[in-house]
């Protein structure tokens, strides 16, 4: 169970904007699954560098400016665990500014590429990446950002990170309908403040690990 911080610890990262955040995609009509195999490297190539969609974040603006200046600070051991993996691996994610789990987990990822030789990272939206985010559904099947993939040197699939930290994203499933969405949402926000992306870079090196050794992890 996860403990409610104080609402102060989110004060020093500004203004989160309103509570409703477009994290979760819900067609209306069914969506056909593309041969996601196929086509990942080509929607890959399509991506924006982290800089650029930085410059670019038109929601939440200053949430993600402070993500990213906070995750200099990141755990140096994740770093020496995910230099130790080697190789080439390439994360494809799907993000929107808008989105408050984006904005909470993608800027550590980002700072964790640029520190580690071999890694990089594109990003695309929630259109663009439609079929990835429906063929990696969250633990209650919806579709939703951001949703991570990890490709090999040869454009392989490897891994997939989905939505937030698995600890965050259980204790979310299981208050659903318990305690408000309001309350849900502050504590969830909390907890992002406070854990500073260790948790997400943690889901994400044992991906790699485990991909190195031919294991697939995707949660």
């Amino acid at each position: 169970m996860i403990e409610p911080f104080a609402l102060a610890t989110l004060l020093t990262l500004g203004s989160l904007g309103p509570v409703p955040f477009p994290c979760i995609e819900r067609p209306s009509a069914p969506v056909p699954v593309m041969a996601v195999d196929e086509d990942l490297r080509a929607l890959y190539e399509s991506g924006r560098a982290y800089e650029d969609f930085l410059a670019n974040a038109d929601r939440r603006a200053e949430l993600w400016h402070a993500n990213t200046e906070k995750s200099g600070g990141i755990d140096m051991e994740l770093v020496r665990r995910a230099r130790a993996v080697g190789g080439t691996w390439r994360f494809l994610a799907v993000a929107i500014p808008a989105c408050s789990d984006s904005v909470s987990t993608i800027p550590y990822l980002a700072r964790l590429v640029g520190m580690v030789e071999g890694l990089d990272m594109r990003i695309v939206d929630n259109s663009a990446g439609r079929a990835v985010m429906e063929a990696h559904p969250t633990p209650d099947g919806r579709p939703a950002t951001p949703t991570v993939v990890l490709l090999d040197a040869d454009w392989n699939e490897s891994g997939c990170f989905i939505e937030r930290p698995p600890a965050l994203q259980t204790w979310i499933l299981e208050n659903d309908g318990v305690i408000s969405s309001d309350d849900i949402f502050t504590q969830k926000m909390a907890w992002y403040a406070e854990d500073s992306g260790q948790q997400t870079l943690e889901a994400i090196v044992e991906m790699m690990e485990a991909a190195a050794h031919g294991e697939v992890i995707c949660r």
